[in-house]
């Protein structure tokens, strides 16, 4: 009985010891772990006590356009500005304000487009074109009468009578403006043109006329045609009749004549 109890004694008393060494150990390797965390926590704070002392010791980093922003005010001078003042001619006299005198603008004065009327030239020198072919019946005479059939009167003749047939053609005499379209008892239908130079032609006798008053002509062109004859010529017969002045009195059309 005492052998049995004594095993179970020593069995208690292993246990007892195995299950302390248990708790020695656990206990053990529970403190390790502490040493180790508390270990680390001070290496960490080592370390951020070294890199607060660092950068307080280290400028901080400038960027390259910073430093060339630093360079270029270091560059630029300083300039100190001056006020002008202002300068009064000696020659103007001083007053409170300063009258501008007016400038007088140039415009150039544009010549006036020449008119075909303008260009309108006429030469004693110059020849007529016949203003119908035909033999004339009545002479120019300003300086004696001659004898009229018709009016059976001998009378002062400002113009040539020149015969032809109805319907024949007349021609302009030069170049020129037709100025005048009239119908009278003598003339008949009667035309006057300007040739310029104080020179004018008038035409009688016509009908069917080609141009109106205004119109610019030229020498050769048709301006009508032969008419039958009004009774102040019936003796004569049909005819035209022509008449050139000069500054508004009658000269001798055949001495113009081609």
């Amino acid at each position: 009985m005492k052998k049995k109890q004594c095993v179970i004694a020593i069995s208690c008393l292993i246990a007892g010891l195995i299950g302390f060494g248990g708790v020695y150990a656990t206990e053990r390797a529970a403190e390790k772990r502490q040493e180790k965390q508390l270990a680390q926590q001070q290496e960490v704070t080592q370390q951020t006590q070294q890199s607060e002392a660092v950068s307080s010791v280290v400028p901080p980093k400038t960027t390259t356009r910073q430093q060339n922003v630093q360079v270029e005010e270091q560059k630029e001078p300083q300039v100190e500005v001056i006020p002008q003042q202002e300068t009064v001619s000696p020659d103007l006299e001083t007053t409170d304000e300063y009258v501008e005198e007016p400038v007088e603008e140039t415009v150039e004065e544009i010549a006036p487009k020449e008119t075909f009327r303008d260009t309108l030239h006429f030469a004693s020198e110059e020849n007529l074109v016949w203003p119908l072919e035909g033999n004339v019946l009545l002479d120019y005479s300003m300086d004696a009468t001659i004898y009229f059939p018709t009016l059976d009167q001998y009378r002062y003749n400002p113009a040539v009578v020149i015969g032809g047939e109805v319907n024949s053609k007349v021609y302009l005499v030069a170049r020129g403006v037709i100025t005048d379209i009239s119908t009278n008892e003598v003339t008949g239908c009667t035309v006057t043109q300007d040739l310029g130079d104080g020179y004018s032609a008038v035409y009688g006798q016509l009908k069917e006329l080609n141009f109106s008053v205004g119109d610019e002509v030229e020498g050769g062109q048709v301006i009508g045609y032969v008419s039958e004859p009004t009774k102040y010529y019936s003796v004569e017969g049909s005819n035209l009749y022509f008449e050139l002045l000069k500054d508004g009195e009658p000269v001798n059309p055949l001495e113009y004549f081609e």
